[in-house]
């Protein structure tokens, strides 16, 4: 019991210092522009020789799962055990995890009381309900997004989680998995570019259609557009400006180009209005083939006092690699190299298990993101295009 009291001291004063870093208003201009861009180095995260706390995954039908396990390991996990409906996705995952268990049911899981947390990526309209039946059996959440795929189950969610007082955490991986984002995050707060007006959220995605299981192109199993892959940019909205609030002021969506699946959608946008800034949102299925990832995934952040521009995935200036990020001030226009980034949300996560804190991030940010994304799903303007 001494051992994580003093642990949890640590953190938490740790978490203090970091948190200084935001008092320093009287600082003028120009020290404050050499803090930003030169001083502000890389969060370091503590490695550890033995496990922090025991895991499992129940559901594993999008690939994200693979980040969501690397991260919590890298923050102290050890994955113990695991499970999955479907046969076919067994293998590889057994593959590359061959010291987790391969148990017969989600309830060896979810009655296991060594086990802390659960993971999961299962089919997107699955993962709230999966999420409602680990809160009762006394165990954190962390779910591939997007977490909930319905109003009805996000105010069910909040009931639960209320009550049991466990985490639900949604992986918003555009932020927590983009060394960029995350570098971007560190110059915002310490100033960098000033008071956030707006943040621009662009999430282009290549269909790959011969590669896509049938759930991807039902909308009542994925969600929607709006649902799905902008609850990134959603998450990202409201970090960036510090909302705590905040209202969709207009949203469409559309299937305007696959017919052949009309329980698709492959275009969307949103205008949003935040206590602490506005937002727009686009996302697509239109990359080309002719680009050398999935996705040109870019984030621009505008501030009173310069902007930042993170090109996620690729800069098709000739950079190589993703994670670029482009900060423009009154004085220079400036390329970080994020390559040394540390991302700490698993870290962060597990902390947040062991000493019921909301470090990684707060759960009314993880529940408003997508609340933001049902409300614009839900009352989005369709669009027909006549071509």
């Amino acid at each position: 019991m001494k051992e994580k009291t003093n642990d949890r001291r640590n953190f938490l004063k740790n978490s203090t210092a970091a948190a200084g870093l935001m008092a320093f208003p009287f600082l003028n201009n120009n020290i404050l522009r050499n803090y930003t861009t030169e001083i502000v180095k890389p969060i370091q995260l503590q490695t550890y020789d033995s496990p922090r706390l025991k895991f499992a995954v129940i559901g594993m039908n999008h690939g994200h799962i693979y980040g969501q396990v690397e991260a919590v390991k890298k923050g102290g996990g050890q994955l113990v055990a695991y499970y999955a409906k479907e046969a076919n996705l067994l293998a590889d995952f057994a593959k590359r995890y061959p010291d987790a268990k391969l148990v017969k049911d989600e309830k060896e899981i979810l009655e296991d009381k060594s086990i802390q947390l659960v993971l999961s990526s299962a089919i997107a309209s699955e993962r709230a309900p999966l999420g409602i039946r680990v809160m009762k059996s006394g165990k954190d959440f962390m779910s591939d997004k997007p977490g909930i795929t319905t109003l009805e189950q996000l105010s069910e969610v909040r009931k639960v989680q209320k009550a049991t007082g466990r985490i639900y955490s949604i992986m918003y991986s555009e932020r927590f998995e983009n060394k960029a984002t995350v570098k971007a995050g560190e110059l915002v707060k310490a100033g960098a570019i000033g008071n956030v007006i707006q943040t621009i959220g662009l999430g282009p995605h290549r269909m790959n259609t011969k590669s896509r299981p049938e759930w991807f192109f039902d909308k009542d199993l994925f969600g929607g557009i709006l649902t799905d892959i902008a609850s990134h940019q959603f998450d990202q909205f409201l970090f960036f400006t510090d909302s705590k609030k905040a209202d969709v002021v207009a949203s469409q969506i559309g299937n305007v180009h696959h017919p052949q699946y009309p329980k698709f959608e492959d275009f969307g946008d949103v205008m949003l209005r935040g206590d602490g800034g506005m937002g727009y949102i686009r996302v697509d299925w239109f990359t080309p083939d002719g680009l050398k990832t999935w996705g040109d995934g870019r984030l621009t952040i505008l501030g009173t006092d310069g902007y930042i521009e993170i090109r996620k995935n690729i800069d098709i200036a000739g950079r190589e690699g993703g994670s670029h990020l482009f900060l423009i001030d009154n004085k220079e226009t400036k390329h970080f190299d994020c390559a040394a980034q540390v991302l700490p949300y698993g870290t962060q996560l597990v902390d947040d298990i062991l000493n019921r804190t909301e470090t990684a991030m707060t759960q009314e940010h993880c529940f408003l993101a997508m609340e933001l994304a049902l409300k614009a799903q839900k009352n989005a303007q369709r669009i027909n295009l006549k071509k």
